[in-house]
């Protein structure tokens, strides 16, 4: 009851397609990747690009939390790996560090949104890759990387690439003035918001 007076149907309506997105994707490409290229790249690439997007629809402070652990929950029921705990852990402080940005100051700009939105994918994939790295790797896959810091920077990779992928998707869609629903899409339209 206390999460419907916080976030409305529309918020929770977004963060229940973000979650299946992040998981569903995960579950099925992820593994697919990592067998081809021995890369854990393409986890980050989805799981970020997604998040900023639902903090570009939603913006709302536990979204983004929400999305993390919800989208655990699918990956362990569709059978994904206990590492996705990682990406559990970086989505709360995703959450925590583009509130402190500001969702308003996040995308005002382009040149912003992709800077801001890309940092904190880096830093948040970074968080993932030690967790995982640190907690769920083995001893011999974990020295082929590099260490901890090896599995570290790899998923840095992804995050950067996911960063940029998400602001660029959600650059393209303000450009061609396209909206969420809600109290800010209506501003910017012109619109008399409620």
């Amino acid at each position: 009851m206390l999460l419907t007076t916080y976030f409305n149907a529309r918020d929770i309506a977004a963060i229940s397609i973000c979650s299946a997105l992040w998981g569903v994707l995960n579950t099925i490409l992820s593994p697919v990747f990592f067998q081809m290229f021995g890369l854990p790249i393409l986890c980050d690439l989805i799981g970020f690009s997604v998040l900023i997007i639902a903090v570009w629809w939603i913006r709302k402070f536990g979204a983004i939390t929400m999305i993390g652990l919800i989208s655990t929950i699918i990956n362990f029921s569709l059978g994904g790996g206990i590492q996705f705990l990682g990406f559990t852990a970086a989505s709360v402080f995703f959450d925590f560090a583009t509130r402190l940005i500001g969702y308003t100051l996040s995308f005002k700009k382009p040149i912003f949104a992709v800077t801001s939105m890309t940092s904190v994918s880096i830093i948040s994939a970074a968080i993932a890759g030690y967790l995982i790295g640190t907690f769920f790797m083995v001893g011999p896959a974990l020295t082929s990387w590099g260490g901890v810091v090896g599995c570290a920077g790899l998923h840095m990779v992804g995050g950067v690439i996911g960063g940029i992928i998400g602001a660029f998707l959600v650059v393209s869609l303000t450009a061609r003035k396209v909206a969420p629903t809600g109290k800010w899409g209506n501003q910017k339209r012109g619109l008399t918001s409620k």
